[in-house]
């Protein structure tokens, strides 16, 4: 391993923040108190999470995605959530692509404030992916795969010595160049308006820096321009001109590089404006690329070194305090199918590289669990209460469910920790009656796949789009109380058809997408147009009795 790569992680984090749930009086009784139309029927319902039936449903929970920031503001989403669910998820957002830059810095500032304050108020916290195709750091990924600088020699290419020459045969693009008496000695002379190339006929490496020097002299200072094999040099002069004082040799340097696709070496000057130029020689040499391409095994070592590390800063800042992590997201590819029938995993089509093209699709999750496993332990974790879940979208398809369970059991095989499946959802209420019951067989086909993996099984992204009888999705601000009610009741159907289809001690339970509705009418609250107050709508109470069995 090249000792750069393994000064890559510096950590940052804050300390304790100062405020408590205490500070505000929106923790415990978190009520809307507007618009009489949503509060009157539903203003004196309990905290959601309180209707669970705990000694029957000892395993189920109810959790809210939230951004970072709104929970470290501690306003009112934080509120809504800490008051009426189990536990946060924060999506994406504490994943390596978000916390680690192209130099391995490791920013968890955020997450520390998150972390500290998820403690002192007694509030679980479901843990981002760990790894993941998307979200990742591929900076600095990047940056540890990047070629590696060697040491090169200098290359001597062309030397052209125009005092030894009595006739000059290169190439005249314009005007007039020739071999002329000046100073004492052979020169190329180029005149006023000549376009010149006063060295040529050498291949170029695309890759290397030439150096090309040459003495030049004039009796008027000199002001011209200089290409190199379709690259056009710019100057230290007015607009980017190449100049020097008449009246003595002055030596010219140019360090350049050839055009893209350029296969000829040559140097022209354009003496547009000057008096006549002289130049005595020309010298064109060049280092090599200075880098090579890492091998196999250093790439491959390098990737390891870089899941520890981050697994070791995401572990070491968290404690031991997130108990339950999506270990991987998003592996299974709809697009590539094995011999057997089933999706492969995904593996990238860029330069951009996957944890899985290095570890190999079927040591994937294992690798991955036992890197954040031991720093899991390390960092003062009972590895006894650690969950990892496979999260996966679509899940819907009979077939990438089937693969997902494949792959699954060769994960297991290898000895990966793989605890269950978070099946992130997608569901839409239609006012179309033999949509809708697609809808409500597809949801049990689901669940009844879900519970026969055997798998502890959580549901995310719970979020209900609401489809009238076109397929046209019906916005928060156009929904009819009686539109509300329907999605309120197929949300209840839902939550009662999971703790219902899942066994109890294989219930992690539901994770809520967004609390307030959005452009859609997905929330338990929706929001007022003038005051911006949470108010709660049939959902809210829906999930009241849902949870409690009603």
């Amino acid at each position: 391993m090249n000792k750069n790569f393994r000064n890559g992680l510096i950590m940052l984090a804050a300390g304790f923040l100062s405020a408590s749930c205490a500070d505000y009086n929106v923790t415990d009784d978190f009520k809307a108190e507007r618009d009489p139309s949503y509060v009157e029927p539903y203003k004196d319902l309990a905290p959601v999470k309180t209707y669970i039936d705990r000694s029957q449903y000892p395993n189920m929970s109810i959790g809210a995605t939230l951004k970072v920031a709104d929970f470290n503001k501690q306003e009112l989403p934080h509120a809504a959530a800490i008051t009426n669910f189990d536990n946060v998820a924060f999506g994406t957002s504490l994943m390596s692509g978000t916390i680690v830059n192209s130099k391995g810095v490791m920013n968890f500032l955020d997450m520390n404030d998150l972390l500290e304050h998820a403690e002192e108020i007694g509030c679980e916290v479901f843990g981002s992916p760990i790894v993941a195709n998307a979200n990742q750091a591929n900076d600095w990924l990047a940056t540890l795969t990047a070629p590696i600088e060697v040491s090169v020699d200098y290359v001597e290419g062309k030397s052209v010595d125009f005092t030894t020459m009595t006739t000059f045969d290169g190439t005249v693009e314009k005007g007039s160049a020739s071999i002329a008496q000046y100073d004492g000695q052979n020169a190329l002379k180029i005149g006023t308006g000549c376009n010149v190339r006063i060295v040529e006929g050498f291949d170029v490496d695309p890759h290397a820096i030439y150096t090309i020097t040459f003495w030049a002299k004039a009796d008027k200072d000199a002001t011209f321009d200089v290409t190199f094999s379709g690259n056009k040099i710019t100057g230290s002069g007015p607009n980017g001109k190449w100049t020097f004082k008449a009246g003595k040799w002055t030596k010219i340097t140019v360090e350049a590089q050839s055009a893209e696709g350029e296969t000829e070496g040559y140097l022209r000057i354009e003496n547009s404006r000057s008096g006549v130029i002289y130049i005595q020689k020309v010298d064109v040499g060049y280092y090599p690329d200075n880098h090579r391409p890492q091998t196999e095994k250093e790439i491959s070592d390098t990737i390891f070194y870089a899941l520890n590390t981050w697994c070791d800063g995401l572990m070491k800042i968290n404690e031991g305090r997130i108990k339950s992590f999506d270990l991987i997201d998003e592996a299974i590819d709809t697009k590539a199918v094995l011999d057997n029938g089933m999706y492969d995993i995904k593996h990238s089509t860029s330069d951009v590289i996957f944890w899985q093209d290095i570890f190999g699709s079927e040591n994937y999750a294992p690798v991955v669990s036992k890197s954040a496993i031991a720093a899991f332990e390390r960092h003062g974790g009972n590895t006894s209460e650690l969950k990892f879940f496979i999260s996966e979208s679509e899940l819907d398809n009979p077939k990438k469910l089937e693969s997902l369970n494949y792959w699954i059991h060769i994960w297991d095989a290898n000895g990966a920790k793989i605890d269950g499946i978070n099946a992130k959802l997608n569901l839409s209420y239609s006012e179309d009656e033999a949509t809708q019951a697609a809808n409500v067989a597809n949801f049990e086909t689901l669940l009844s796949s879900l519970a026969s993996t055997g798998k502890i099984i959580r549901l995310s992204n719970f979020d209900i789009k609401y489809l009238n009888a076109s397929g046209v999705s019906v916005s928060a601000k156009d929904i009819k109380p009686e539109q509300r009610q329907k999605l309120a009741d197929y949300y209840a159907y839902v939550i009662k058809s999971y703790m219902n289809k899942i066994p109890h001690d294989k219930q992690a339970g539901i994770c809520k997408g967004n609390l307030a509705d959005t452009n859609d009418p997905v929330g338990l609250w929706a929001i007022d147009i003038n005051s911006k107050d949470w108010v709660r709508t049939a959902t809210y109470k829906a999930f009241c009795d849902a949870l409690s069995g009603k």
